[in-house]
């Protein structure tokens, strides 16, 4: 097991050498090749999809899965046009490959650049959301990386149909590299897959804390994602009843089971309307926990913690320790308070006056997303293309040697070029 799992990454490895020179033109063609393929497809997708909800439904009776993924997994029509339509977005997006980003004249005839490129491999893990699949696979290529993708067992089914309809895609695109996407199945896929340092640059997970976690811990691997999506909104003394309600309203019930679904709304004792706010929320199906035993708590479901406090300082100072640094909002009408707030919060979204479903990388233009990061590292929030590309640094020359600046023979002058 362990010697194919190695050849296999080998071989990713190898057409991820082969992605990183590909021309934008070929890899839209292979975009579009792809989204054709879903939509003539569909009913083949949905078909594969029962059958996995059906299988997931015994799983959510014995415990093995909860409702809030059993909820991700299912695929209808909107989120089937959702799929398409994010991975046309994306051939519509400059190609983030080969881009200038610095470009210095070190000395007369010696060229410094900073590009970007591709990362290489990366090992996608991940669970429920099969639609995970098309925007991973559809920002790799047009990242110009490769990728090993591994889903959870409730949506194995979709996954097989959907990869088998990516791989007859790709195949119809002459010059597109073999091997370049890949997927595997098992849980001694991914232990085999953590081992891979070789080969794997970046490991990405989309799951529950326990699943980053895990992966945290077992991998030399770098990883990239988040292990909790406890987001807060803060209503301010000044903030607009009617903007508080619909905006906390939307962050709790439109999707309740996603990673950017508010948990937790912090009030200010001094806002006037308090209790139509509470009703608004109530009436909106909307289980309100006081003094909850944690408030680090994802609920995934209809259901937030409440808490009133006394001031801006104080809702700052909650959200920072008890945050997992995903996103979070404040519902107010004077401006330096939101300025201070979102100055001092410190996660990866921080709005205003808006809500915290807008945590996405469709929404933010970026065509799709690889996943939400909380690091502080090369990407942080919704991960799309430039956030699966990092740089490199060329220099060309004509024979130039260090001894002659060490020396002071030579000067750098070092002069920026556009």
């Amino acid at each position: 097991m362990e010697d194919n799992f190695t050849k296999l990454a080998y071989n990713v490895k190898a057409a991820s050498k082969e992605m990183a020179v590909l021309t934008e033109e070929l890899k839209n063609k292979a975009l579009l090749n792809i989204a054709q393929g879903i939509s003539a497809n569909k009913e083949k997708i949905f078909e594969a999809n029962k059958k996995d909800l059906e299988e997931a439904k015994t799983l959510v009776e014995q415990g093995e899965i909860s409702q809030s993924t059993f909820n991700r997994l299912k695929l209808d029509e909107n989120k089937m046009r959702d799929m398409v339509q994010g991975i046309q977005d994306i051939v519509k997006l400059d190609d983030p490959v080969g881009k200038i980003l610095l470009k210095r004249e070190l000395d007369e005839g010696l060229i410094l650049t900073k590009k970007s490129c591709p990362i290489g491999v990366l090992g996608i893990i991940f669970e429920a959301r099969p639609d995970v699949i098309t925007q991973i696979s559809a920002l790799a290529i047009k990242s110009s990386n490769a990728v090993i993708l591994k889903g959870g067992k409730e949506s194995v089914n979709t996954n097989k149909m959907i990869m088998s309809v990516i791989q007859e895609a790709l195949q119809k695109t002459e010059g597109f590299p073999e091997n370049a996407l890949v997927q595997v199945f098992t849980r001694e896929d991914v232990a085999q897959m953590l081992k891979q340092d070789k080969y794997i640059d970046l490991i990405i997970p989309r799951g529950g804390n326990k699943l980053v976690k895990f992966i945290k811990e077992n991998t030399k691997i770098p990883v990239l994602g988040h292990a909790d999506g406890i987001c807060h909104i803060f209503v301010d003394e000044t903030a607009d009843i009617e903007k508080a309600k619909n905006i906390i309203i939307d962050a709790k019930t439109q999707y309740p089971s996603a990673c950017n679904s508010v948990e937790t709304v912090l009030v200010h004792n001094n806002f006037g309307k308090k209790e139509e706010l509470i009703q608004a929320l109530v009436d909106a199906e909307i289980e309100i926990i006081f003094a909850p035993d944690d408030w680090h708590k994802e609920y995934g479901e209809k259901k937030l913690s409440f808490k009133y406090v006394n001031s801006l300082e104080e809702a700052i100072e909650h959200i920072n320790e008890y945050s997992s640094g995903h996103t979070e909002s404040i519902i107010t009408e004077n401006k330096n308070n939101a300025k201070i707030f979102m100055n001092k919060i410190d996660s990866a979204g921080v709005y205003h006056n808006v809500s915290t479903r807008f945590a996405d990388g469709f929404r933010y233009g970026f065509g799709a997303e690889v996943g939400i990061s909380t690091n502080k590292t090369h990407a942080r929030g919704p991960v799309g293309l430039d956030g699966l590309t990092i740089y490199k640094y060329t220099i060309e020359g004509n024979g130039q040697i260090v001894k002659d600046y060490a020396e002071g023979i030579k000067q750098f002058h070092h002069k920026d070029l556009g």
